[in-house]
Protein backbone atom coordinates (compact mmCIF):
# COMPACT_ATOMS: atom_id res chain seq x y z
CA UNK A 1 0.00 0.00 0.00
CA UNK A 2 1.66 3.52 -0.55
CA UNK A 3 0.64 7.03 -0.69
CA UNK A 4 -1.67 9.20 -0.63
CA UNK A 5 -3.71 7.27 2.21
CA UNK A 6 -7.31 8.82 1.75
CA UNK A 7 -10.46 8.18 3.40
CA UNK A 8 -14.34 9.02 2.21
CA UNK A 9 -16.30 10.51 5.07
CA UNK A 10 -19.18 8.45 6.71
CA UNK A 11 -22.14 10.31 6.11
CA UNK A 12 -25.24 10.34 8.48
CA UNK A 13 -27.22 7.57 7.48
CA UNK A 14 -24.51 4.89 6.33
CA UNK A 15 -24.66 1.38 8.70
CA UNK A 16 -22.60 -0.47 6.35
CA UNK A 17 -18.78 0.38 6.24
CA UNK A 18 -16.03 1.79 8.37
CA UNK A 19 -15.64 5.60 9.46
CA UNK A 20 -12.69 7.19 10.58
CA UNK A 21 -12.19 10.40 12.79
CA UNK A 22 -8.98 12.61 13.78
CA UNK A 23 -8.92 14.21 16.39
CA UNK A 24 -5.96 16.62 16.29
CA UNK A 25 -5.31 18.04 19.63
CA UNK A 26 -4.62 14.37 21.07
CA UNK A 27 -3.64 13.11 18.17
CA UNK A 28 -5.93 9.89 18.42
CA UNK A 29 -7.86 8.64 15.40
CA UNK A 30 -11.24 6.68 16.05
CA UNK A 31 -11.96 4.02 13.32
CA UNK A 32 -15.33 2.78 14.19
CA UNK A 33 -16.35 -0.71 12.13
CA UNK A 34 -20.45 -0.86 11.65
CA UNK A 35 -22.61 -3.89 10.19
CA UNK A 36 -22.18 -7.39 9.68
CA UNK A 37 -18.47 -9.07 10.05
CA UNK A 38 -17.18 -10.79 6.55
CA UNK A 39 -14.89 -11.10 4.03
CA UNK A 40 -15.16 -7.80 2.67
CA UNK A 41 -15.41 -6.05 5.89
CA UNK A 42 -12.61 -7.48 6.99
CA UNK A 43 -10.81 -6.50 4.03
CA UNK A 44 -11.85 -2.91 4.54
CA UNK A 45 -10.76 -2.95 8.31
CA UNK A 46 -7.40 -3.95 6.98
CA UNK A 47 -6.70 -1.77 4.59
CA UNK A 48 -8.36 1.46 7.00
CA UNK A 49 -6.29 0.03 9.93
CA UNK A 50 -3.04 0.58 8.01
CA UNK A 51 -4.08 3.83 6.52
CA UNK A 52 -4.70 4.77 10.02
CA UNK A 53 -1.24 3.91 11.16
CA UNK A 54 0.75 5.45 8.61
CA UNK A 55 -0.40 8.95 9.96
CA UNK A 56 1.39 7.74 13.40
CA UNK A 57 -0.78 8.71 16.02
CA UNK A 58 -0.26 8.93 19.52
CA UNK A 59 -3.54 6.82 19.49
CA UNK A 60 -5.96 4.35 17.90
CA UNK A 61 -9.30 3.52 19.39
CA UNK A 62 -11.50 0.96 17.28
CA UNK A 63 -15.27 1.33 18.36
CA UNK A 64 -16.82 -1.70 17.53
CA UNK A 65 -20.21 -0.82 19.25
CA UNK A 66 -21.88 -1.01 16.12
CA UNK A 67 -20.38 -4.01 14.87
CA UNK A 68 -22.65 -7.14 14.13
CA UNK A 69 -19.88 -10.32 14.77
CA UNK A 70 -21.76 -13.50 16.18
CA UNK A 71 -19.24 -15.94 15.83
CA UNK A 72 -16.19 -13.22 17.52
CA UNK A 73 -14.27 -14.20 13.77
CA UNK A 74 -12.61 -10.58 13.70
CA UNK A 75 -10.02 -11.42 16.94
CA UNK A 76 -7.18 -12.03 14.40
CA UNK A 77 -7.76 -8.12 12.83
CA UNK A 78 -7.69 -6.23 16.39
CA UNK A 79 -4.63 -9.01 17.15
CA UNK A 80 -2.87 -7.72 13.97
CA UNK A 81 -3.50 -4.42 14.51
CA UNK A 82 -1.71 -4.74 18.03
CA UNK A 83 1.30 -6.06 16.57
CA UNK A 84 1.25 -3.32 13.83
CA UNK A 85 0.89 -0.55 16.69
CA UNK A 86 3.68 -2.00 18.12
CA UNK A 87 6.35 -1.91 15.79
CA UNK A 88 6.20 1.47 14.97
CA UNK A 89 8.64 4.07 16.34
CA UNK A 90 7.51 5.27 18.69
CA UNK A 91 4.33 2.72 19.15
CA UNK A 92 1.09 3.81 18.89
CA UNK A 93 -1.47 2.82 21.54
CA UNK A 94 -4.29 0.68 20.40
CA UNK A 95 -7.68 0.79 23.02
CA UNK A 96 -10.58 -1.16 21.44
CA UNK A 97 -14.11 -0.80 22.61
CA UNK A 98 -16.07 -4.51 22.74
CA UNK A 99 -19.68 -4.09 24.31
CA UNK A 100 -20.26 -6.25 27.37
CA UNK A 101 -22.22 -9.35 26.38
CA UNK A 102 -20.70 -10.17 22.99
CA UNK A 103 -18.90 -12.85 21.51
CA UNK A 104 -16.05 -10.93 20.61
CA UNK A 105 -15.69 -9.51 24.36
CA UNK A 106 -16.25 -13.09 25.40
CA UNK A 107 -13.09 -14.71 23.05
CA UNK A 108 -10.79 -11.49 23.57
CA UNK A 109 -11.64 -12.56 27.90
CA UNK A 110 -10.53 -16.18 27.08
CA UNK A 111 -7.51 -15.02 25.31
CA UNK A 112 -6.09 -12.64 27.90
CA UNK A 113 -6.23 -9.96 25.08
CA UNK A 114 -7.05 -6.96 27.36
CA UNK A 115 -3.63 -7.87 28.95
CA UNK A 116 -1.58 -6.75 25.89
CA UNK A 117 -4.62 -4.46 24.39
CA UNK A 118 -6.77 -2.52 26.48
CA UNK A 119 -10.60 -2.67 26.19
CA UNK A 120 -13.53 -0.70 27.32
CA UNK A 121 -17.27 -1.52 27.06
CA UNK A 122 -17.79 2.03 25.55
CA UNK A 123 -16.69 4.35 23.13
CA UNK A 124 -16.34 7.05 25.61
CA UNK A 125 -14.23 5.41 28.18
CA UNK A 126 -11.79 4.14 25.36
CA UNK A 127 -11.56 8.16 24.49
CA UNK A 128 -10.87 8.97 27.95
CA UNK A 129 -8.17 6.20 28.51
CA UNK A 130 -6.79 7.37 25.04
CA UNK A 131 -6.67 11.50 26.27
CA UNK A 132 -4.90 10.12 29.55
CA UNK A 133 -1.49 12.08 29.51
CA UNK A 134 1.21 10.13 27.25
CA UNK A 135 5.19 10.73 27.72
CA UNK A 136 6.06 13.90 26.21
CA UNK A 137 6.35 14.12 22.15
CA UNK A 138 8.19 16.63 20.55
CA UNK A 139 5.16 18.81 18.89
CA UNK A 140 4.85 22.06 17.89
CA UNK A 141 0.89 23.79 17.60
CA UNK A 142 0.52 26.77 15.45
CA UNK A 143 -2.86 28.45 15.25
CA UNK A 144 -3.06 30.82 11.73
CA UNK A 145 -5.79 32.71 10.71
CA UNK A 146 -6.46 32.71 6.32
CA UNK A 147 -4.39 35.38 5.75
CA UNK A 148 -1.41 35.90 3.22
CA UNK A 149 1.38 35.83 6.21
CA UNK A 150 0.29 32.02 7.43
CA UNK A 151 2.20 29.84 4.67
CA UNK A 152 5.61 31.96 5.92
CA UNK A 153 4.85 31.71 9.98
CA UNK A 154 4.03 27.69 9.16
CA UNK A 155 7.33 27.64 7.12
CA UNK A 156 8.90 29.24 9.78
CA UNK A 157 7.93 26.86 12.25
CA UNK A 158 9.37 23.68 10.47
CA UNK A 159 12.64 25.67 10.73
CA UNK A 160 12.93 26.21 13.78
CA UNK A 161 11.78 22.53 14.52
CA UNK A 162 14.14 21.14 12.08
CA UNK A 163 16.79 23.25 13.89
CA UNK A 164 15.72 22.36 17.10
CA UNK A 165 15.29 18.80 16.55
CA UNK A 166 18.80 18.26 14.47
CA UNK A 167 17.06 17.35 11.30
CA UNK A 168 18.29 20.10 9.02
CA UNK A 169 18.41 17.83 6.14
CA UNK A 170 14.44 17.63 5.95
CA UNK A 171 14.36 21.21 6.64
CA UNK A 172 13.68 21.94 2.70
CA UNK A 173 10.96 19.43 1.80
CA UNK A 174 9.28 20.04 4.85
CA UNK A 175 9.18 23.41 4.70
CA UNK A 176 7.41 23.07 0.89
CA UNK A 177 5.09 20.63 1.90
CA UNK A 178 3.77 22.83 5.18
CA UNK A 179 3.79 25.49 2.82
CA UNK A 180 1.10 23.95 -0.08
CA UNK A 181 -0.81 22.51 2.78
CA UNK A 182 -1.79 25.65 4.29
CA UNK A 183 -1.82 28.00 1.02
CA UNK A 184 -4.35 24.93 -0.18
CA UNK A 185 -6.32 25.88 3.46
CA UNK A 186 -6.10 29.08 3.14
CA UNK A 187 -7.55 29.00 -0.75
CA UNK A 188 -9.84 26.55 -0.35
CA UNK A 189 -11.35 26.30 3.36
CA UNK A 190 -10.64 29.88 4.28
CA UNK A 191 -11.29 28.81 7.85
CA UNK A 192 -8.92 29.56 10.81
CA UNK A 193 -5.95 26.89 10.74
CA UNK A 194 -4.16 24.59 13.05
CA UNK A 195 -0.80 23.25 12.57
CA UNK A 196 1.10 20.11 13.88
CA UNK A 197 4.54 19.70 13.53
CA UNK A 198 6.07 16.34 15.37
CA UNK A 199 9.15 14.31 15.33
CA UNK A 200 8.96 10.44 14.41
CA UNK A 201 11.61 8.93 15.38
CA UNK A 202 14.29 10.39 12.36
CA UNK A 203 11.31 12.01 10.52
CA UNK A 204 8.77 15.34 10.63
CA UNK A 205 5.50 15.44 10.11
CA UNK A 206 3.35 18.15 9.57
CA UNK A 207 -0.39 18.06 10.22
CA UNK A 208 -2.99 21.04 8.54
CA UNK A 209 -6.29 20.83 9.88
CA UNK A 210 -9.23 24.12 8.30
CA UNK A 211 -13.22 23.25 8.54
CA UNK A 212 -13.29 22.64 5.43
CA UNK A 213 -15.22 19.60 4.90
CA UNK A 214 -13.81 18.69 1.08
CA UNK A 215 -11.66 15.53 1.61
CA UNK A 216 -8.72 15.56 -1.26
CA UNK A 217 -8.76 12.98 -4.08
CA UNK A 218 -6.29 11.17 -5.08
CA UNK A 219 -6.63 12.66 -8.77
CA UNK A 220 -3.73 14.61 -9.90
CA UNK A 221 -0.90 13.34 -7.50
CA UNK A 222 0.37 10.96 -9.98
CA UNK A 223 1.58 13.97 -12.32
CA UNK A 224 4.36 14.58 -10.20
CA UNK A 225 7.60 13.73 -11.73
CA UNK A 226 8.98 10.96 -10.36
CA UNK A 227 12.34 12.00 -7.77
CA UNK A 228 11.56 15.50 -8.52
CA UNK A 229 10.64 18.03 -6.19
CA UNK A 230 7.91 20.94 -7.59
CA UNK A 231 9.32 24.52 -6.23
CA UNK A 232 5.73 25.39 -5.12
CA UNK A 233 2.01 26.35 -6.37
CA UNK A 234 1.34 23.14 -7.49
CA UNK A 235 -0.73 21.90 -4.47
CA UNK A 236 -1.25 18.21 -3.34
CA UNK A 237 1.17 17.42 -6.58
CA UNK A 238 4.30 19.17 -4.80
CA UNK A 239 3.45 17.12 -1.20
CA UNK A 240 3.34 13.59 -3.07
CA UNK A 241 6.97 14.71 -4.72
CA UNK A 242 8.20 16.07 -1.41
CA UNK A 243 6.76 13.91 1.30
CA UNK A 244 7.33 10.30 2.06
CA UNK A 245 3.87 9.60 2.45
CA UNK A 246 0.60 11.67 2.91
CA UNK A 247 -2.95 11.38 3.49
CA UNK A 248 -6.12 13.09 4.75
CA UNK A 249 -8.85 12.18 7.44
CA UNK A 250 -12.15 13.73 8.19
CA UNK A 251 -12.19 15.58 12.07
CA UNK A 252 -14.94 16.34 14.32
CA UNK A 253 -15.87 19.89 12.55
CA UNK A 254 -13.61 19.48 9.16
CA UNK A 255 -10.51 17.51 7.78
CA UNK A 256 -6.76 17.05 8.31
CA UNK A 257 -3.96 16.37 5.81
CA UNK A 258 -0.98 15.09 6.69
CA UNK A 259 2.27 14.01 5.64
CA UNK A 260 5.55 12.32 6.91
CA UNK A 261 9.09 13.78 5.47
CA UNK A 262 11.94 10.90 6.09
CA UNK A 263 15.72 10.95 5.07
CA UNK A 264 15.80 9.82 1.65
CA UNK A 265 14.70 6.49 1.12
CA UNK A 266 12.34 4.19 -0.46
CA UNK A 267 8.74 5.64 -0.61
CA UNK A 268 6.06 3.89 1.76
Amino acid sequence: MRSPYLFDRFEDGEDEGVSVTLDIESSTVTLAVHGLWGRTRQRDVYVAIRKCLSEHPNSLVIDLESLRDPHAASVSTWLMARRLSANLNPPVRVLICVPQGTALAARLDRMGAPRFLPTFPSAAQAHAAASEPSPPADRIRLRLTPAADAAARARAAVTDACTAWHLPELADRARLVVSELVVNAVDHAGTPITVVIARRGTAIQVMVRDSGPALPHRFGVSEAPPGQIPVSGLGLVAVHAAATAWGAMPTHDGKAVWATIRPRTARR
